[in-house]
């Protein structure tokens, strides 16, 4: 499994970097993604279920959200 911690990183950075791993992994590979950014924690979700990615919510809390990506073809 890939790991982007994009705690540091505020909107659009982390919604770019994912674009760049979909756009590199293979299907059914999977992400582990950081997120603490407020705009990034509302849009990427948001943007996984558009584009018919899985995602998991593995933590959701004030400081941070923390997910699992799978890439789907």
């Amino acid at each position: 499994m890939d790991r982007l911690d994009a705690g540091a990183l505020r909107c659009p950075q982390p919604l770019l970097e994912l674009k760049l791993w979909l756009k590199s992994a293979g299907a059914r590979q999977r992400l582990w993604l950081r997120l603490t950014d407020t705009g990034s924690r509302r849009d990427i979700p948001a943007y996984l279920v558009r584009t018919g990615q899985g995602v998991e919510v593995v933590t959701d809390c004030p400081e941070q959200l923390v997910l699992i990506v799978t890439k789907h073809s």
